[in-house]
């Protein structure tokens, strides 16, 4: 048994007194008030079906699915002696035994950026270049994916805007080469985090809310099981970037899900949906079972990192700056 530390216990106590009168408009709502809201100021409540097994292999014949993500792993303590290494996957449903891996690494002890920005503002420029380095090489192993296999859908492991944002030149070159080649390109989003229907309920003052509450927080347990909502352009910033968006609840877990699509392809925007329904596990998380398995394959083990820098770094160069006096007990 641990010993509870009492002024921790109270501690705790007080947080969950405090979340409970900040949200206590969250947890007092009416369902079905919220879900006409929805309907009539985000967009319909749809249910969607799974898809058949000639639809499924329809979607097969015609390519297969690509999945891509990406994974980072560090060593070594505070800036700047840390290393970062990045690793981005695409597997094919169809092409199951040829992976296609990227890799990058980073150190604020070799930068390629400009000398003069990181020493005026080092830790902004160091979180922009890890964010850019992971969502580059997953938009690169797509791209290869896209060129190799010629897959009939790519599910990207997030929303799509973050490669707009953080690697726009390649994203760019992605989105080019699949609207060419009618190659539907989509995000799937686990943790959304946008506030759209709390926004809206602020500007209608249909509740005496002072900050929006975010989606993820009102959908909860809202949805049902194979319901989808999809998001109308004018009510969401992500169409003035070139997208469509929708939530959906793609399991029993009461969470809901994000998924965006080209706004030049929103035609196969409740398409899409139907084929992430049906790749989903009804007892998982909410995501399809492949995005799941690039998941589990893309990621980099603290053994295998380490293994990599005690192999192939100099040995005095690994212990002076990448190794704290602490991790030299376990090496």
């Amino acid at each position: 048994m641990y010993n509870i530390n009492e002024e921790l216990k109270d501690k705790i106590l007080y947080l969950n007194k405090v979340l409970l009168d900040k949200y206590k408009d969250l947890l007092s709502l009416d369902k079905d008030f919220i879900r006409r809201f929805i309907k009539k100021n985000v967009g319909p409540i749809k249910k969607l079906e799974k898809l058949t097994t000639d639809e499924l292999s329809y979607y097969s014949q015609g390519g297969g699915i690509l999945g891509v993500d990406g994974s980072n792993n560090r060593v070594g303590g505070a800036y700047p002696h840390f290393v970062e290494v990045y690793q981005g996957l695409a597997k094919s449903t169809v092409h199951r035994n040829q992976p296609i891996y990227k890799t990058d690494f980073y150190t604020p002890l070799y930068s390629e950026e400009e000398e003069k920005d990181i020493l005026e503002n080092p830790m902004e420029i160091d979180q922009s270049i890890r964010s850019k380095k992971l969502s580059t090489i997953e938009v690169e192993a797509a791209l290869e994916g896209v060129r190799k296999f010629n897959p009939y859908a790519v599910i990207m492991d997030g929303s799509l805007i973050r490669y707009y944002i953080e690697s726009f030149d390649k994203w760019m070159e992605l989105r080019k080469e699949c609207e060419e080649k009618d190659i539907i390109l989509i995000g799937v989003i686990k943790d959304i985090k946008t506030s759209i229907i709390g926004e809206l309920l602020i500007k209608n003052k249909a509740l005496s809310i002072k900050e929006p509450l975010h989606d993820r927080e009102l959908l909860y347990g809202l949805l049902e099981y194979g319901e989808m909502v999809p998001i109308q352009a004018e009510v969401t910033k992500k169409a003035e970037e070139g997208f469509s968006s929708l939530f959906m609840r793609t399991s029993e877990a009461p969470n809901v899900i994000g998924m965006d699509i080209l706004d030049s392809q929103s035609r196969y925007l409740e398409d899409m949906a139907r084929l992430v329904f049906s790749l989903t596990p009804k007892d998982g998380r909410g995501v399809p079972l492949w995005i799941d398995i690039v998941d589990c394959e893309v990621r980099i083990p603290d053994k295998m990192i380490r293994g990599l820098l005690e192999s192939y770094l100099d040995r005095e160069i690994l212990e002076k700056f990448f190794i704290s006096e602490r991790d030299k007990r376990t090496l």
